[in-house]
């Protein structure tokens, strides 16, 4: 006769939102949670062109390159995180910062 008992040797199985979190959130080469990260060189160059555009406010040629060199390395971030996140969630980040840069690009003439 079989049990409906569950096999108290076999692990336990976590509940569908555990699931979900853990799906979405570990990273997958070390199974730890990962929601940021310290900022890789595309990003710093971004963060770096976007302080010294808001402190500076450099208008003519030097304001468009620092533009430019924001925007292309967000972009280059963006499908970095896209292709290669360490979880969906990060993948999920690289897809929105991604089409959020390019619709603005669009919008305000690249």
């Amino acid at each position: 006769m079989e049990s409906s008992e569950p096999d108290p040797a076999a692990p336990a199985r976590p509940n569908a939102p555990r699931r979900a979190v853990d799906w979405l959130f570990v990273d997958r080469r070390t199974g730890g949670y990962t929601v940021a990260q310290w900022p890789n060189v595309a990003l710093w160059v971004f963060i770096a062109a976007t302080v010294v555009l808001r402190l500076l406010h450099p208008a003519g040629a030097l304001g468009t390159a620092l533009r430019r060199v924001a925007d292309g390395s967000l972009l280059l971030w963006a499908g970095d995180e896209l292709l290669r996140g360490v979880n969906p969630f990060r993948r999920l980040l690289g897809l929105v910062v991604l089409a959020a840069t390019a619709v603005g690009l669009i919008r305000h003439g690249w």
